[in-house]
Formats: structure tokens, sequence, C-alpha cells
């Protein structure tokens, strides 16, 4: 029969084509193995720097003067002393741009929101009140757009007890981007005063818990865009110059947590999937 006739040639065919591949693995082994890059003794191009908040138990201490009757440094009272600084708990940042603003306003008072990102507050704050999380903790802006927001925001969820307005947060220019963007280009001066400023609130509010932190927490910072995307190249070890690659809707999450050990973590990064299309803007 023809079906026959074809499947006996098939199989002629593949068995050929097997000693063929067998053949040439067993006559080249060892000169075109190939092995996963992060297991032939790869090393980072960037390690990272667990202490790059400077708050690891070494940093917070100060070197023990003791010494034993032979001179030597008695380590074991200092490693206990140690260990009561280290952190235990994680700490959750959870940064929310702002809603969309008055594009045309002169002042920073005339920049308000618009009914979209007042809209885009209120969705933002319900998803935050769904989420239920514990928040202990509210930081924002001084400027118009993210103070409205935050208030806004805070007529949807459980006021925290530690509600706080921060002008390190104000909106400005970080660091040169890097490319260029042709159609951005702030005066040299800003980046060389807002670059400071915006450095300041990352390390004022990015950093692991302190060791009397017993639980993890969750902390909500109301501010703008390139803030935001600064600080999550700065938390990440990443080129901080990077900042302008990433873009954020109005009204978007980014929720970074830090744990004990120092080890950063990027659960979200402008997350707006709980705003129907309609909602959503960038400006």
């Amino acid at each position: 029969m023809s079906w026959a006739r074809n499947i006996r040639r098939l199989s002629v065919v593949v068995a050929a084509a097997g000693g063929a591949v067998t053949g040439y693995i067993a006559g080249n082994k060892g000169k075109n193995d190939v092995f996963a890059s992060w297991t032939t003794g790869y090393t980072p191009s960037v390690k990272w720097d667990w202490n790059w908040d400077r708050r690891e138990a070494e940093s917070l201490v100060k070197p023990s003067k003791l010494k034993d009757i032979n001179n030597n440094d008695i380590t074991d009272i200092q490693n206990g002393h140690l260990e009561k600084h280290r952190a235990t708990a994680s700490r959750h940042l959870i940064f929310i741009r702002h809603g969309q603003y008055n594009l045309d306003g002169a002042e920073d008072s005339d920049r308000y929101l618009t009914k979209l990102g007042r809209e885009q507050a209120a969705l933002t704050g319900e998803r935050l009140k769904v989420l239920g999380f514990p928040y202990s903790k509210l930081v924002y802006s001084t400027m118009t757009r993210a103070t409205e927001t935050a208030n806004i925001i805070m007529e949807n969820i459980d006021v925290p007890k530690d509600v706080i307005n921060c002008d390190l947060l104000r909106e400005g220019a970080p660091i040169p981007p890097e490319p260029p963007l042709g159609s951005w280009r702030p005066e040299v001066h800003k980046f060389f005063a807002d670059g400071a400023r915006i450095e300041a609130a990352f390390r004022k509010y990015v950093h692991r818990a302190p060791h009397s932190q017993e639980k993890d927490s969750y902390e909500v910072f109301v501010c703008h865009a390139n803030v935001i995307r600064y600080i999550v190249c700065r938390a990440l070890q990443l080129p901080p110059e990077a900042w302008l690659r990433m873009s954020l809707h109005n009204g978007s999450i980014t929720h970074i947590v830090i744990r004990p050990d120092g080890r950063v973590g990027l659960w979200q990064l402008g997350e707006c999937g709980y705003m129907p299309p309609d909602k959503l803007s960038r400006t």
C-alpha cells in the first residue's frame, strides 16, 4: 500500500538524520558546548551595593574600643551590639503620580487638576482602599496638582496618622537624561538645583526600615513623574540618567519594596490597570 511505503521512507530519513546528528554531537563534543552565561563564572558589570543606604548595622554602630589582654579587638560584644541594630521588617513605598492638570497655568497655583485629573485621583484612592494595606504615612509634594491629588486620595482611604507635605518632592529636572530628549531641554542650572533636591528626597525617604520597626510598613508618596522615575533608578541601582526612558500615567501606582538586608524590588511601575481606557492620560 502507498501509505505503508511512505511510512517506511520517512522512517529511513528520520533514522539517517538521527544518526547524522548523533555523529555530529559525538564528533564535536567539547568544541561546540553551549552554556547559559550565568553558569560559567559570570561576573556582573555592576555589583549590588548592599549598604547603598548606609543603614547596615555596621554603619549604625560606633566601632568598639574594647581590647582583650593581648590588645586584640573584642568582637563578641561588638557582634552582639550589631545584631540589635539589624533591620527585621520591610518597607513598602507606594508612589502615586498626580492626576492630569491644567497645562496652560503660568503659575503653580494655576496648574490645578482638570476634571479628568480629579477622577483619576479618586480612582487611585479607591484602588489603594481595595488593596487594604495598613498605610502608616502619607507624604505629598507641595505643588498644587500633587496636593489636590493627595486630598482626593485621602477621601477614599483610611487616612494615616502621619500626613506630611514636603518641598523635596516637588517636580524638577533630576539629572540630564541619556539619551537626551530634543523637545525637553531645561536650563543647566535647573539640573544643578533640582537634582540636589530630588536626591535629598531619595535619601530622606528611600532606605531600609530602622531596627526598631517590628512589622512591615506601607507608606504613600504623592508626587511627580520625574521624581518617581529618578527614585526608581536610584533604588534599583540603575544608571540614574536612564530615568526618562520610562513613562508614567497620571494617577498611576509605583510600588517599591525594601527588604531588611537592603535588597530592593520593584513590584509595580506606573500601574493603572484599575482605570478604564477613557480615563488614561500621561500629561
